[in-house]
């Protein structure tokens, strides 16, 4: 019954994320990215300020500010404006289609920057996702989007942001490292319209409830995620994330009225399975070496 909660649970926060980018999209049809990048990231930190404070845990207390964590809200900043900046620019199938490729760059990370070992099965699957990104990008073809290659950046901003989360002092409760990550948005969007053609524009009652679902529902996301990964098994729960990528194909043709074509959709589908398979082979090599 725990797995099929945790399955219950990391479905129902998949489905949260995609309403949060539904509304980011919106939104960024009215106001700049760097706006909607300062409002959420002050809703969502305060979000986990409260829950930091309930839970007994001190948001400023001086190990939780060292260099790791601040590398870490680093390259949250990075990956929230990349991806916000994507999901204003591209269609949402497109940009949660590459974003299923994160699984591939941490593995790939990992191998090359925390000296774990990955054997040639997962660098070939690694591979072979990769040619499913291309094939959804199409770089030097006629559909080719120049933004698209923005969610790269993100991935690769999120693959950081985990491979750092392995290192840093697990004693840092959770929720003030979800503050910081949060809470480095907001320079992030106020550097983007100090520095570009963005500027702050009127909100609407409409853009105000939109900036409230986006942060309820990305909270609820946040929540879904990490009490599914306590309570069931991590092997049984995490294939279920890719349910997003559905999620983004339905918001992305009822809402926005896509069309994916055949080579996003063939794309797509070598990036999961591949990630899948990536996964899956982790788990296996990590029985294999545990010792008895």
């Amino acid at each position: 019954m725990d797995n099929l909660r945790g399955i219950v649970l990391v479905i129902l926060s998949m489905a949260a994320f995609t309403v949060e980018d539904m509304f980011i999209k919106k939104m960024s049809a009215d106001i700049s990215v760097g706006q909607i990048l300062i409002f959420l990231g002050i809703g969502s930190a305060s979000i986990f300020a409260v829950v930091s404070r309930l839970g007994g845990h001190r948001i400023f207390a001086k190990e939780a500010w060292r260099r790791p964590f601040l590398l870490r809200a680093g390259c949250e900043a990075g990956a929230a404006l990349a991806f916000t900046t994507a999901l204003s620019l591209v269609d949402i199938s497109v940009v949660a289609s590459v974003f299923q490729a994160t699984p591939l760059f941490i593995t790939m990370g990992a191998a090359l920057f925390l000296g774990e070992d990955v054997g040639w099965r997962r660098w070939s699957a690694i591979l072979i996702g990769f040619c499913g990104v291309l094939l959804i990008i199409r770089p030097g073809l006629a559909g080719f989007d120049p933004s698209a290659l923005l969610v790269l950046v993100s991935v690769a901003c999120v693959a950081a942001r985990d491979l750092i989360t392995r290192r840093i002092d697990v004693a840092v409760s959770s929720a003030v490292v979800s503050f910081q990550g949060f809470a480095a948005v907001v320079p992030a969007g106020i550097l983007l319209i100090l520095l570009g053609p963005q500027t702050l524009s009127p909100l609407t009652p409409q853009l105000w409830a939109m900036i409230g679902g986006g942060m309820v529902f990305g909270a609820l996301g946040y929540y879904g995620i990490v009490a599914a990964m306590r309570m069931g098994d991590a092997a049984v729960v995490t294939p279920f994330r890719y349910t997003r990528l559905l999620f983004s194909l339905i918001v992305g043709v009822v809402v926005f009225a896509e069309r994916p074509d055949s080579l996003t959709l063939l794309g797509a589908t070598l990036i999961i399975t591949t990630g899948l398979y990536t996964y899956l082979r982790e788990r296996r090599v990590a029985r294999c070496v545990r010792p008895a």
